[in-house]
């Protein structure tokens, strides 16, 4: 992810009310409903995902700002949380470890990003172990225990919308006719 600042065409001193007023002009400039059926729908999208991304991040995790676009919401999280999540949701991994190496937090969330963060990479095994402290450390958070069952069983522990949808319908359906697929040769070999 860009520098957030410069994302809102702010200098990194900006007051909070600058940051609100530069993200309010671009809102209404670039909000995905004034490319209705216009070739530009996709590019208007992915700048209202950047500049939503850039102003949760600034305001440090504050209440979502309005169209996702699909995009990760940091509502709930902290600043550098929220900027580790929204590095990790673009793919800018190395960005992501950075903050994450850069933190002097190794709490449960900060364990469940690295686990996160190594999962994308196809680090398994670390990114197994980092998902169990994470689970070991909060027992009672779901995202992180439906993380690790989901590394157990051959899933995408992180999902940057969420567990109350499927990021990926597609990837589930593939587990639930690969295993029918399986089942069938078996029946057949029998």
């Amino acid at each position: 992810m860009r520098d957030p600042y410069s994302v809102l065409g702010l200098s990194p001193g900006a007051s909070e009310e600058d940051v609100k007023k530069a993200y309010r002009e671009l809102a209404r400039k670039y909000h995905p409903d004034n490319y209705h059926e216009n070739p530009l729908a996709d590019l208007a999208s992915e700048k209202m995902k950047e500049i939503n991304e850039a102003y949760d991040t600034i305001t440090k995790g504050g209440a979502s700002s309005g169209y996702s676009g699909g995009s990760y919401s940091s509502a709930g999280y902290s600043g550098e949380y929220a900027a580790v999540r929204a590095a990790i949701n673009s793919g800018d991994l190395d960005y992501a470890e950075s903050l994450l190496q850069s933190s002097p937090n190794g709490g449960a969330e900060w364990n469940f990003l690295m686990g996160s963060l190594y999962y994308r990479r196809g680090w398994l095994s670390e990114a197994q172990q980092y998902f169990r402290i994470a689970v070991q450390m909060e027992p009672g958070n779901m995202e992180y225990r439906q993380a690790m069952q989901r590394m157990n069983t051959g899933g995408s522990p992180y999902r940057p919308n969420g567990y109350g949808v499927p990021a990926n319908r597609d990837c589930d359906m593939c587990d639930i006719c690969s295993a029918l697929m399986c089942a069938n040769l078996c029946c057949r070999c029998g």
